[in-house]
């Protein structure tokens, strides 16, 4: 098979491929550029595979940078683009289920391709957009199938990781996995426990953001792998229930973990502990918490204000797509309004600082941080107009009562 016309990624490092074949050595584009090339979607990085050996190529080219030397990587910068390209390598055992114990560099594109995962991720194709395909990839991606390089048993005992991955593209690509992969994920599900847990955290938030989310979650559930994710044992039932209600993707990782949070009917302050056994950040933790009640608020009712104001513009979206995932009618134009008309939008635009009520006699410390919540709350809830004077006065009121 030959590409006639090659995306402009493709036709902007063809030089650098010309340049390591002049010298004698082969070079070629590989992965999910080749793949997504022949699907006709969209590419980003362009990733190299050559036989020249590191120290070969940053002889022919004159900026490198080593990202991945012990593994033959190095990045070649050709006119402000780089290129991660990788001597052609076979590998020895993976001791930790991740990682090869020992990489050795070789001369042939054959011994390189078949370490790799899945048959579809196998293909090489040259500066020309010859495609070379030894394990019949071009064959799987007309079949619409994931299908582990040779033996699947070894490919995931190698790298446990490509279960996840396997479910991950079946999501993205909207591909099915074929039974003798499935079946050698079913056998090895339990080695999903050596890998980082935010290494399968990537894979999991690209299945649920992918395109067709339960052609990725059926095998997920059916292979066992969710029981080896962390805080999934006892969710079955609700993971089930997504496998049908996740129709498509969900935008982002916010939206992600408070789909769980709500699926999973985690009270608010399970949700922190949950999210760190997942390695999320703080920031996410705290978004995900806010967005969740506005999320169960909207499944049963209404939000309050006080709510609206705390999801603001970037929340209101997560909480109300979520909710109609799970059943709830979709009113994201009318929650977007509600907060507009709110008197209040953010504390900024609070009428009364800090520095006008110590102006007003309140001793700075802890009590002038809640007053300003208290008038925060009570401005939104429309309780007090947003006027300097009203709110100094209530502050005041307020202290004394204190």
């Amino acid at each position: 098979m030959k590409l006639e016309h090659l995306p402009q990624e493709f036709e902007l490092a063809r030089p650098v491929l010309q340049t390591i074949e002049r010298a004698g050595y082969e070079a070629y584009f590989v992965g999910g550029s080749v793949r997504d090339t022949i699907l006709g979607k969209p590419i980003h990085d362009v990733d190299i595979a050559t036989s020249a050996y590191p120290d070969e190529i940053k002889h022919l080219f004159k900026r490198t940078v080593d990202t991945g030397i012990e593994h033959g990587t190095v990045m070649i910068l050709d006119h402000g683009t780089g290129y991660e390209t990788t001597t052609f390598r076979s590998e020895s055992t993976y001791t930790d289920f991740r990682r090869p114990d020992q990489v050795t560099f070789v001369r042939s594109l054959a011994e390189d391709l078949k370490r790799r995962d899945f048959t579809i991720n196998a293909l090489a194709m040259r500066e020309n957009g010859e495609v070379i395909d030894l394990f019949n990839g071009l064959q799987d991606l007309q079949q619409r199938q994931i299908r582990a390089v040779g033996n699947p048993q070894e490919r995931f005992h190698e790298d446990a990781l490509r279960m996840m991955r396997a479910v991950r593209f079946a999501s993205q690509l909207d591909f099915t996995i074929v039974p003798e992969t499935e079946a050698a994920i079913t056998a090895h599900a339990e080695l999903l426990t050596k890998i980082a847990v935010e290494r399968t955290q990537v894979e999991l938030l690209k299945l649920l953001e992918g395109a067709t989310p339960q052609r990725g979650l059926k095998p997920f559930m059916a292979t066992n792998l969710w029981r080896y994710c962390p805080e999934f044992a006892e969710q079955e039932p609700a993971l089930t229930r997504l496998t049908t209600s996740l129709t498509q993707g969900v935008a982002d990782e916010t939206t992600a973990w408070t789909l769980l949070a709500c699926a999973f009917g985690l009270v608010p302050a399970a949700i922190g502990p949950f999210l760190k056994q997942w390695k999320t950040s703080n920031q996410t933790i705290a978004a995900v918490q806010t967005a969740t009640a506005a999320a169960n608020a909207l499944q049963a009712g209404e939000l309050s204000a006080w709510q609206l104001y705390q999801c603001g513009s970037e929340l209101l979206p997560v909480a109300n797509a979520v909710a109609v995932i799970l059943g709830a009618p979709d009113r994201q134009t009318d929650l977007l309004a509600a907060w507009q008309a709110l008197p209040l939008k953010a504390k900024k635009q609070l009428a009364a600082t800090g520095r006008d009520l110590m102006q007003a006699g309140i001793q700075p410390g802890p009590q002038l941080g809640d007053l300003l919540k208290q008038l925060e709350y009570q401005v939104v809830t429309g309780q007090l107009p947003n006027d300097q004077a009203a709110l100094t006065q209530h502050a005041l009121d307020l202290a004394n009562l204190k």
